[in-house]
């Protein structure tokens, strides 16, 4: 057992959870959620880095290459736009109260399970993905969802079919929204996106 898989390591993360669970408003959630995120090193970024791309690089093209920008966006466009907000003393204003509160602490309370989740296809990656590395992944779904009022995954995000995250005119629609209800630790059950049954296919 590493370091990272204790106890003491489940400890961290369920006091991180409880924590994001008592921010009252977006402006308290961003700074919890940007002052985390600034513990992760250069090297943890590499990892997560490495470890994203190996997973996007099993899929076929050519999706594989439509899709891993998005995937991009999702973890490294999201952690660029919280650390600059909270630079730019963003945060330090209350703002408004966090939308759906029931929501939001119930995806507070899946965090520490869903770290400590794993699937067949990641651990096959080369990559030491370990519950810390999972909580950056959250931790930039709470800020996207929970701050941002977006999406979990960018709009324009393609999905296999030829159908994408779809954005009309501020709501935003996704035909796989309410189908990841059996995957418990899957951030589409909390994301502020509606149901789509019908979706302009990607060009």
């Amino acid at each position: 057992m590493t370091e990272q898989d204790s106890p003491r390591e489940k400890e961290r993360i369920d006091r991180i959870a409880s924590e994001l669970a008592a921010a009252a408003t977006k402006g308290e959630l961003g700074e919890i959620v940007a002052r985390e995120a600034s513990r992760y090193t250069l090297l943890d970024l590499q990892m997560l880095g490495g470890h994203l791309y190996a997973e996007v690089d099993c899929l076929p093209e050519p999706y594989r290459s439509r899709v891993r920008p998005f995937f991009c966006e999702q973890l490294f466009g999201a952690h660029h736009q919280l650390l600059l907000m909270y630079r730019s003393g963003t945060f330090r204003h209350p703002g408004d109260p966090i939308r759906d509160r029931e929501t939001f602490e119930k995806f507070c309370a899946m965090i520490p399970a869903g770290c400590f989740t794993w699937d067949e296809q990641a651990e096959r990656t080369p990559f030491h993905y370990s519950p810390r590395h999972r909580l950056f992944y959250y931790l930039m779904a709470a800020f996207t969802m929970f701050v941002l009022d977006k999406p979990g995954h960018p709009v324009g995000m393609p999905f296999p079919g030829g159908f994408a995250v779809d954005d009309r005119g501020g709501t935003y629609y996704c035909l796989i929204r309410d189908r990841e209800k059996e995957v418990f630790f899957s951030i589409c059950n909390f994301c502020p996106a509606k149901q789509s049954e019908e979706n302009a296919p990607v060009l």
